[in-house]
């Protein structure tokens, strides 16, 4: 099982190394740096930390950090708002999520009524909880998995039918790995999903995006489909979540462009009956 202090040294290091002095205000003098990025003395004194502290939470040592060093260190490393959360949960400020899964019937039901927009609901470990006719017919007869295979990311990254089914597969994948990376962290006590994030590090595909530590909660997108029926499709997704905190993401695709929509019409006329509504155990 992965270290959440390790985690969080690594994260730091990244993002630390990711930044230059005209990012963060600093004159630049135009001599070569030995190593990339800020160097911690640079960062220690924005963040008002000693360089001591911030090379022992480099160095995983142990320091769980309180809120107010986190929040100085996310304004001197300029992380984004999905980042500074990440980093709040690696360092154990965020109280530990259920484990249980709420009851998500009203919502696998919505995923039915969405029809013929394809649709899919999925919880926090990226596992499929309910899916439309049209969603199947658009990514794949999931009937046809075994449970253990009902993850979407477990999916996308080892069944062949995923191979070739996204254009732009480095970026579809990086955003997904780096969306898990931040829901493993808000879910630190959850054993399921820390086993899947070990499962797939056997993966070498996602062991090298993992490694980046890239952390991005993704609310909506484009992907360029190439369906082997249809050809090519372009979707625009969105993610709803429900206010009432279930955990759940409910995951909607339209056609983006004309030629997608046909494609997205003629899969929708060949879904046949609806697909029965269901829910994966966890």
């Amino acid at each position: 099982m992965r270290d959440l202090l390790g985690e969080l040294a690594g994260f730091l290091r990244t993002r630390r190394e990711r930044l230059t002095p005209g990012d963060v205000g600093l004159p630049v003098l135009g001599r070569v740096r030995r190593t990339p990025g800020l160097r911690r003395e640079e960062v220690a004194d924005l963040a008002g930390v000693s360089v001591d502290y911030l090379t022992r939470l480099e160095q995983g040592r142990g320091l769980r950090p309180s809120a107010e060093v986190l929040a100085a260190l996310g304004r001197a490393l300029r992380l984004d708002l999905d980042e500074r959360d990440y980093m709040f949960a690696l360092a154990g400020q965020r109280s530990a999520a259920e484990r249980r899964t709420p009851d998500p019937g009203p919502l696998a039901r919505l995923v039915h009524d969405l029809a013929p927009l394809p649709a899919l609901l999925i919880d926090h470990r990226f596992d499929l909880v309910a899916w439309n006719p049209q969603m199947a017919r658009l990514m794949l007869d999931f009937d046809t998995l075994p449970d253990a295979q009902h993850n979407a990311l477990l999916m996308c990254l080892t069944h062949p039918a995923f191979r070739d089914f996204y254009r732009d597969r480095e970026r579809v994948l990086s955003e997904a790995i780096a969306d898990l990376r931040a829901a493993w962290a808000a879910h630190p006590d959850d054993a399921e999903l820390s086993a899947l994030v070990d499962e797939l590090s056997r993966n070498d595909e996602f062991e090298r995006l993992w490694d980046r530590q890239d952390v991005r909660v993704n609310g909506r997108g484009r992907k360029p489909l190439l369906h082997p029926g249809v050809g090519p499709v372009t979707v625009d997704f969105e993610v709803l979540n429900p206010l009432h905190g279930t955990g759940h993401r409910l995951i909607v695709y339209r056609a983006a462009d004309p030629a997608s929509q046909s494609a997205l019409d003629s899969l929708a006329e060949g879904a046949g009956p609806a697909h029965p509504l269901r829910a994966v155990n966890g």
